[in-house]
Protein backbone atom coordinates (compact mmCIF):
# COMPACT_ATOMS: atom_id res chain seq x y z
CA UNK A 1 0.00 0.00 0.00
CA UNK A 2 1.64 3.41 -1.06
CA UNK A 3 1.87 5.48 1.95
CA UNK A 4 -0.55 8.58 2.49
CA UNK A 5 0.46 12.30 2.43
CA UNK A 6 -0.44 13.68 5.83
CA UNK A 7 -0.55 17.15 3.81
CA UNK A 8 -3.51 15.99 1.90
CA UNK A 9 -7.08 17.80 1.95
CA UNK A 10 -8.69 14.31 2.51
CA UNK A 11 -6.24 12.64 4.91
CA UNK A 12 -6.95 13.15 8.70
CA UNK A 13 -4.25 12.33 11.65
CA UNK A 14 -4.96 10.76 14.43
CA UNK A 15 -2.41 10.70 16.74
CA UNK A 16 -3.64 13.17 18.88
CA UNK A 17 -6.41 10.85 19.97
CA UNK A 18 -3.55 8.68 21.20
CA UNK A 19 -5.76 5.38 21.17
CA UNK A 20 -7.64 6.30 23.99
CA UNK A 21 -11.32 5.10 23.78
CA UNK A 22 -13.72 7.74 24.15
CA UNK A 23 -10.84 10.59 22.78
CA UNK A 24 -12.36 12.75 20.50
CA UNK A 25 -11.31 15.77 17.46
CA UNK A 26 -13.32 17.39 15.55
CA UNK A 27 -12.30 19.06 11.81
CA UNK A 28 -13.84 21.31 8.96
CA UNK A 29 -12.48 22.01 5.77
CA UNK A 30 -13.47 23.21 2.39
CA UNK A 31 -11.65 20.77 0.03
CA UNK A 32 -11.61 20.45 -3.64
CA UNK A 33 -13.35 17.25 -5.14
CA UNK A 34 -10.62 15.52 -6.13
CA UNK A 35 -12.40 13.50 -9.00
CA UNK A 36 -15.61 13.29 -10.53
CA UNK A 37 -18.36 11.82 -8.05
CA UNK A 38 -21.20 10.66 -10.07
CA UNK A 39 -22.81 9.30 -13.08
CA UNK A 40 -22.79 10.84 -16.90
CA UNK A 41 -26.12 12.68 -15.74
CA UNK A 42 -25.39 13.96 -12.37
CA UNK A 43 -21.97 14.78 -11.15
CA UNK A 44 -19.83 16.91 -8.24
CA UNK A 45 -17.42 17.96 -10.91
CA UNK A 46 -13.60 17.69 -10.32
CA UNK A 47 -12.83 20.47 -8.41
CA UNK A 48 -15.53 21.53 -7.13
CA UNK A 49 -15.48 22.77 -3.88
CA UNK A 50 -16.91 19.81 -0.90
CA UNK A 51 -17.21 20.92 2.46
CA UNK A 52 -17.06 18.43 5.36
CA UNK A 53 -17.10 18.57 9.03
CA UNK A 54 -15.80 15.10 10.71
CA UNK A 55 -15.75 13.91 14.07
CA UNK A 56 -12.54 11.62 14.54
CA UNK A 57 -13.53 9.24 17.83
CA UNK A 58 -11.18 6.75 19.21
CA UNK A 59 -12.98 3.26 20.01
CA UNK A 60 -11.20 0.01 21.07
CA UNK A 61 -10.95 -1.39 17.46
CA UNK A 62 -9.76 1.71 15.76
CA UNK A 63 -11.23 5.80 14.85
CA UNK A 64 -14.33 6.13 13.99
CA UNK A 65 -14.93 8.61 11.71
CA UNK A 66 -18.62 10.40 11.62
CA UNK A 67 -19.73 13.45 9.34
CA UNK A 68 -20.91 15.28 6.75
CA UNK A 69 -20.37 16.27 3.29
CA UNK A 70 -22.00 19.28 1.28
CA UNK A 71 -21.50 20.06 -2.52
CA UNK A 72 -23.10 21.02 -5.47
CA UNK A 73 -23.71 18.82 -8.50
CA UNK A 74 -24.04 19.69 -11.92
CA UNK A 75 -25.50 17.68 -14.96
CA UNK A 76 -28.56 18.08 -17.40
CA UNK A 77 -32.25 17.95 -16.81
CA UNK A 78 -33.62 14.46 -17.80
CA UNK A 79 -36.41 16.19 -19.28
CA UNK A 80 -35.62 19.07 -21.26
CA UNK A 81 -31.61 18.86 -21.03
CA UNK A 82 -31.21 22.09 -19.62
CA UNK A 83 -28.16 22.50 -17.47
CA UNK A 84 -29.02 21.75 -13.78
CA UNK A 85 -26.67 22.79 -9.70
CA UNK A 86 -28.20 20.67 -7.45
CA UNK A 87 -27.19 20.70 -3.74
CA UNK A 88 -25.97 17.58 -2.41
CA UNK A 89 -25.89 16.77 1.50
CA UNK A 90 -25.22 13.35 3.35
CA UNK A 91 -23.67 12.16 6.01
CA UNK A 92 -21.43 9.18 6.16
CA UNK A 93 -19.88 7.07 9.37
CA UNK A 94 -17.03 4.60 9.13
CA UNK A 95 -15.05 2.52 11.31
CA UNK A 96 -11.08 2.80 10.24
CA UNK A 97 -9.75 -0.23 12.15
CA UNK A 98 -5.82 -0.25 13.12
CA UNK A 99 -4.06 -2.29 11.58
CA UNK A 100 -3.37 -5.13 14.20
CA UNK A 101 -7.55 -5.34 14.36
CA UNK A 102 -7.92 -5.39 10.27
CA UNK A 103 -5.12 -8.19 10.15
CA UNK A 104 -7.22 -10.07 12.74
CA UNK A 105 -10.28 -9.24 10.87
CA UNK A 106 -8.91 -10.95 7.71
CA UNK A 107 -7.57 -13.71 9.58
CA UNK A 108 -10.88 -15.04 10.83
CA UNK A 109 -12.05 -15.64 7.99
CA UNK A 110 -14.72 -12.52 7.47
CA UNK A 111 -16.29 -12.91 4.22
CA UNK A 112 -15.79 -11.19 1.14
CA UNK A 113 -19.45 -10.02 0.67
CA UNK A 114 -19.41 -7.69 3.76
CA UNK A 115 -18.23 -4.07 3.25
CA UNK A 116 -14.77 -2.68 2.74
CA UNK A 117 -12.68 -2.74 5.72
CA UNK A 118 -11.36 0.71 5.89
CA UNK A 119 -7.67 0.46 7.48
CA UNK A 120 -5.71 3.60 9.29
CA UNK A 121 -2.15 3.84 7.65
CA UNK A 122 0.54 5.38 10.13
CA UNK A 123 -2.61 6.96 11.93
CA UNK A 124 -4.07 8.59 9.24
CA UNK A 125 -7.12 8.51 7.66
CA UNK A 126 -8.20 8.72 3.78
CA UNK A 127 -11.09 9.80 3.42
CA UNK A 128 -11.46 9.98 -0.30
CA UNK A 129 -13.24 6.42 -1.05
CA UNK A 130 -15.68 7.17 1.64
CA UNK A 131 -16.45 10.90 0.42
CA UNK A 132 -16.70 9.24 -3.10
CA UNK A 133 -19.30 6.78 -2.12
CA UNK A 134 -21.05 9.07 0.39
CA UNK A 135 -22.17 11.33 -2.44
CA UNK A 136 -22.88 9.28 -5.14
CA UNK A 137 -25.73 7.54 -3.49
CA UNK A 138 -27.23 11.22 -2.49
CA UNK A 139 -27.15 12.39 -6.30
CA UNK A 140 -30.71 12.13 -7.73
CA UNK A 141 -31.49 9.18 -10.11
CA UNK A 142 -33.04 11.52 -12.38
CA UNK A 143 -32.07 15.40 -12.04
CA UNK A 144 -35.12 17.62 -13.00
CA UNK A 145 -34.50 21.67 -13.70
CA UNK A 146 -37.87 21.81 -11.53
CA UNK A 147 -40.08 20.05 -10.30
CA UNK A 148 -42.81 20.75 -13.22
CA UNK A 149 -40.63 20.69 -16.06
CA UNK A 150 -42.75 19.63 -19.06
CA UNK A 151 -39.58 18.63 -21.18
CA UNK A 152 -38.94 18.23 -24.68
CA UNK A 153 -41.65 17.78 -27.90
CA UNK A 154 -41.15 14.39 -28.80
CA UNK A 155 -42.44 15.57 -32.32
CA UNK A 156 -39.95 18.24 -33.02
CA UNK A 157 -38.06 18.76 -30.00
CA UNK A 158 -38.79 21.85 -29.06
CA UNK A 159 -39.07 23.16 -25.15
CA UNK A 160 -42.50 22.86 -24.38
CA UNK A 161 -41.60 25.82 -21.40
CA UNK A 162 -41.36 28.36 -23.78
CA UNK A 163 -43.99 27.26 -25.44
CA UNK A 164 -46.85 26.35 -23.27
CA UNK A 165 -49.25 26.02 -26.27
CA UNK A 166 -46.86 23.89 -28.73
CA UNK A 167 -49.19 21.27 -30.38
CA UNK A 168 -48.74 19.27 -33.35
CA UNK A 169 -51.73 18.54 -35.84
CA UNK A 170 -51.21 14.52 -35.91
CA UNK A 171 -53.96 12.94 -37.89
CA UNK A 172 -54.56 8.99 -36.95
CA UNK A 173 -52.92 7.04 -39.17
CA UNK A 174 -56.05 4.53 -39.22
CA UNK A 175 -57.63 7.66 -40.30
CA UNK A 176 -55.22 9.43 -42.91
CA UNK A 177 -56.22 6.80 -46.06
CA UNK A 178 -59.60 8.53 -45.58
CA UNK A 179 -58.23 12.08 -45.90
CA UNK A 180 -56.57 10.80 -48.92
CA UNK A 181 -60.06 9.82 -49.93
CA UNK A 182 -60.99 13.41 -49.61
CA UNK A 183 -58.09 15.16 -52.31
CA UNK A 184 -59.10 12.99 -54.58
CA UNK A 185 -60.99 14.29 -57.80
CA UNK A 186 -62.40 17.23 -59.24
CA UNK A 187 -61.44 20.04 -57.80
CA UNK A 188 -64.98 21.29 -56.93
CA UNK A 189 -66.09 17.96 -54.99
CA UNK A 190 -62.73 18.92 -52.40
CA UNK A 191 -63.42 19.58 -48.93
Amino acid sequence: MPRLDPRAPLVFDTRELRRQPGSMHEVSRQVESPEEMGTDIVAVPAGAPVDIAVRLESVTEGVLVSGSVRATAAGACVRCLEPVRLPVEASFQELFAYADRAAHHHEVGADSDEAEVYELRDDLVDLQPVLRDTVVPALPFQPVCRADCPGLCSECGAALAEDPDHRHDVIDPRWASLGALLNEGPEENRI
